[in-house]
């Protein structure tokens, strides 16, 4: 990356990545032919389609389209060298129970930045009968009979939501899910489920109830845009200036970050089909915290504080949900001529009218894309490692920065 002159043009986001995977694994709960639109072309989608087709699945893609056929028979196993890849691929377990009445699961792997541990997850499912042993790594889960249940999530997890929202449909009974998520994706999860056949009410609330069904039917559906990729672009504007268009983007589903960056000067409208966004050449710095849907999310972190380095004054962020570990990519914007300080799970951010290049290494995926957004604003030419990470959640990031203007080119 280099600096480049003001950004402008047009960009389409594509579909959510948090949302494809889980509606992935929701095919696992229906035989018969299933078909996903709008499916962005990342790493972490092949990684799923991998998982399912190591069952028996098949997956045949087309352009942004995936058919599956999920046969009569699967195995219900998800082995350790694709699960590994990705902390996602622990939703599979709800299915597999609901459908199989057994799982045998490695345990996830995925992004570093601190524990996240699945114990939700279990919890969650065992509320409704199922029991587990762990052993070496493994997750070897049965239900004879899953039976509705009231589950109480100890935080708003979005994967143990889906998780046991997905085991809920085929169970017997009611079940209500207490301290749901509420992100978009729940929704659009909810939503598949649905026209699938499932009986739910109130997703996208902190209470679901779902009543379980005898059995459910496959659909086609079309996957909501990336948010997380929309805001990606709207911190690039906000570092280079400029004026652009977000073509797909679902103002709504981002309330709060479009007031945080509208606090700090970037300006939004909603279009016929996205968001208008422009920026001067220098923000003001803000003050931001992460919290649950529908407050600031983590994975916005990485990119406002790429923003937060070369804006007016002094910010203060503050991770609520993972805690210091996820400032672990802070050390690369230092190398950068970033001047953070990192007080806990506070980071102080004194903006600085320039960054300089440096070569840097991407910590996970979001923090990699900070750190190209970092690059926009830093004099010289800036080499971001490990690149690999930032392909699990964006298809072409620098083919679309550069449709917008900005010097970037990806080296395999």
């Amino acid at each position: 990356m280099r600096p480049g002159p003001p950004l402008e043009g047009s960009v389409r986001a594509g579909g959510a990545k948090n949302s494809v995977l889980k509606l992935l694994a929701a095919t696992l709960l229906a035989e018969g032919d299933h078909v996903l639109r709008n499916v962005p072309h990342i790493a972490d989608v092949e990684t799923m389609c991998d998982l399912l087709m190591s069952m028996g699945v098949d997956v045949r893609r087309e352009d942004d389209v995936l058919h599956v056929h999920r046969p009569a028979d699967i195995v219900p196993e998800a082995p350790y060298e694709l699960v590994e890849r990705m902390r996602a691929s622990i939703v599979v377990l709800g299915p597999l129970l609901a459908a199989c009445g057994r799982a045998c699961v490695s345990m996830p792997g995925g992004d570093d930045f601190g524990s996240r541990p699945v114990d939700d997850h279990l919890s969650g499912l065992e509320a409704l009968g199922a029991g587990f042993e762990l052993s070496h790594g493994i997750i070897e889960g049965r239900a004879d009979v899953l039976l509705g249940n009231r589950v109480l999530l100890e935080v708003p997890s979005h994967t143990a939501t889906d998780t046991v929202l997905m085991a809920a449909v085929l169970a017997k009974g009611t079940t209500v899910i207490e301290n749901a998520a509420r992100e978009p994706e729940v929704a659009d999860l909810a939503g598949l489920l649905i026209r699938m056949g499932a009986h739910i009410q109130g997703a996208g609330t902190s209470t679901i109830t779902i009543e379980g069904v005898e059995e459910l039917i496959p659909v086609d559906h079309e996957v909501i845009p990336d948010r997380v990729e929309v805001a990606t672009f709207l911190a690039a504007v906000a570092i280079a200036g400029g004026e652009i268009t977000v073509l797909g983007a679902r103002p709504d589903h981002m309330d709060m970050l479009l007031a945080k960056l509208g606090e700090m000067g970037l300006r939004t409208s909603p279009t016929l089909d996205g968001l208008w966004a422009a920026a001067p050449r220098r923000l003001r710095s803000a003050d931001l915290s992460t919290l649950p849907y529908p407050g600031i999310a983590t994975d916005y972190k990485p990119l406002l504080m790429s923003v937060l380095a070369v804006s007016d004054g002094v910010g203060i962020v503050t991770e609520n949900l993972y805690g210091a570990n996820r400032f672990n990519y802070v050390s690369e914007l230092v190398r950068m001529g970033a001047d953070i300080r990192i007080q806990g799970h506070h980071a102080v951010v004194r903006g600085v009218k320039r960054l300089s290049a440096a070569p840097v290494k991407a910590h996970d995926l979001r923090a990699g894309a900070g750190l190209v957004l970092a690059g926009l604003a830093a004099e010289g030419e800036t080499v971001v490692a490990e690149g690999f990470h930032i392909d699990r959640g964006y298809d072409d990031l620098a083919g679309k920065l550069r449709s917008l203007g900005a010097d970037v080119t990806r080296e395999r």
